[in-house]
């Protein structure tokens, strides 16, 4: 009788109790969108005189600046991508309470992401007076004004995505490495979205913590990648009609 304490993840479940796999296509699909969702790192090619340290990453896809239709394009590619993702899993899945808000969430983090690309900022503040000014005195567009909210709850459903996909893994022994590290990245993204409420009260080092920020969430749709690929090799890790073997120490 094996009598060691269970492990804080569930161990994998049989394969009638598995929640399914989704086609190839998704997993490259969401691999896609982690790296469309990193296109600030290409500022410092095209768009070096923003200030990365202070700046808003915002700033990178405003309508005024050079190129930014390849920053909004990849906020674009990302939210589109992610909705399809998010899609797939609702509709191939099983689904569980957990797993089922996990996907919603992912699909709501999809769609204000699109609504980031939609709604740019007039103009860079932090390189522009004039435009800082005009900001000040709400003199700018509604879809200046409307970005902050879309950017916000990208963050929120981001996080919770994360945070609930983790826990169902955890509950239903589906998707481990989600269930190892997706709390963590979710974590992570609340200390990181912290820091930028502080960073912006204190007016520096803005630019760096949204960098960070926005890095985490390409992290956490890596491991979503992953977690649907593992997921997709885990019903041929064993020959059919053979158990696999039984761990050391037990005894039957």
């Amino acid at each position: 009788m094996d009598t060691r304490p269970h492990e804080p993840v569930a161990a994998s479940p049989p394969d009638g109790d598995r929640p399914g796999v989704v086609p190839g296509f998704a997993v490259v699909l969401a691999l896609i969108a982690a790296v469309a969702y990193a296109t600030f790192l290409l500022e410092h090619l095209l768009s070096p005189d923003l200030d990365g340290i202070n700046g808003y990453v915002s700033e990178l896809s405003a309508v005024d600046q050079p190129y930014h239709d390849v920053y909004s394009g990849g906020d674009l590619v990302t939210g589109l991508l992610t909705m399809v993702v998010a899609g797939i899993a609702l509709g191939r899945l099983r689904h569980r309470p957990w797993s089922r808000a996990g996907w919603i969430f992912l699909l709501l983090f999809g769609v204000f992401a699109v609504g980031d690309a939609t709604f740019p900022l007039d103009c860079a503040p932090s390189m522009e007076s004039r435009c800082a000014l005009l900001e000040r005195s709400e003199n700018v567009s509604f879809a200046h004004q409307f970005h902050s909210v879309t950017s916000s709850f990208v963050v929120v459903f981001g996080v919770l995505a994360m945070l609930t996909l983790s826990i169902a893994s955890r509950r239903y022994g589906w998707w481990p490495s989600l269930g190892h590290f997706g709390w963590l990245i979710a974590l992570a993204e609340c200390v990181a979205g912290t820091a930028t409420l502080l960073a912006m009260l204190v007016g520096q080092w803005l630019g760096i913590v949204q960098r960070v920020q926005i890095s985490i969430l390409c992290l956490g749709l890596l491991v979503i990648a992953w977690a649907l690929y593992a997921d997709r090799r885990a019903p041929r890790a064993a020959p059919p009609g053979r158990e696999p073997p039984e761990p050391e120490g037990t005894m039957p």
